[in-house]
């Protein structure tokens, strides 16, 4: 039974490599009690700042995989978050399998030394064990197998909230794993890097369109656009998404 809206914000909707100057993925996902981040690449923060919105309203951050367009992100919000934003409210950072090691590294990586430095709010890593529903805040949250480069862990993600269901691939090509996320979603989130060019590990628009019917979502929003895709976005009937746009189930 559905309750309030859900609000969707694509704050970061473009690919690696800042195709159409785009910032790297990160999708706000606003229910009644809590506020997500679906992925968090290197450039979220630089984009919630252009759009006004505050990193600390963020109550939890769920990824897909562990490629830095998606990740990234992660370390420049915490080390943030304990120097200049003086985070207080908890935070939980969800996603798949060996999280908390490789975002740490990650972190050290990109912040040399920061390894000695304890948050003074609440912080806890979530792994998503495929397959099985998850409770996160108000919501349910389930991951399931994506077809990426293996050492990402990839997953796709279903996530429930206040009877709407938001459904999102990452990256991945087309199984049968992203059609169970997608099946009945009031919303499909669905990276399509290539226009007709087929790549390894992602999805293209001829996947989409093949595969349509098998998603079973009430709405489709294309993002993760390469140059070539965006070429090409008043081609397609499904909606395409860009920085800043908000949709609301």
């Amino acid at each position: 039974m559905s309750g309030m809206p859900v609000s969707v914000r694509f704050v970061g909707s473009g690919d690696s490599f800042g195709s159409g100057g785009r910032f790297q993925t990160c999708i706000l996902v606003d229910g009644p009690r809590s506020r997500v981040a679906l992925d968090f690449g290197t450039s979220s923060l630089i984009a919630l700042a252009q759009q006004g919105i505050e990193p600390n309203s963020i109550d939890a951050v769920l990824l897909t995989h562990l490629h830095g367009d998606h990740c990234g992100g992660v370390p420049f919000l915490l080390i943030d978050a304990m120097l200049a934003a003086r985070r207080t409210r908890p935070l939980i950072v969800a996603g798949p399998h060996d999280l908390e090691r490789r975002m740490g590294e990650i972190r050290e990586a990109l912040f040399p030394g920061s390894h000695v430095m304890t948050p003074k709010f609440p912080l806890r890593w979530l792994e998503l064990e495929p397959g099985t529903p998850r409770d996160i805040l108000d919501l349910v949250v389930t991951a399931q197998p994506a077809r990426h480069t293996a050492e990402t862990n990839p997953t796709a993600l279903r996530v429930e909230l206040d009877g709407k269901v938001v459904a999102y691939t990452g990256d991945t090509e087309w199984t049968d794993d992203v059609a169970l996320v997608a099946r009945g979603a009031d919303l499909l989130i669905a990276e399509c890097y290539y226009y007709e060019k087929p790549i390894k590990w992602h999805l293209n628009y001829p996947a989409i369109a093949a595969h349509r019917a098998d998603f079973g979502a009430r709405r489709v929003i294309l993002t993760h656009m390469s140059r070539e895709m965006l070429a090409h976005t008043g081609d397609v009937p499904e909606e395409c998404a860009h920085d800043g746009l908000v949709v609301t189930l």
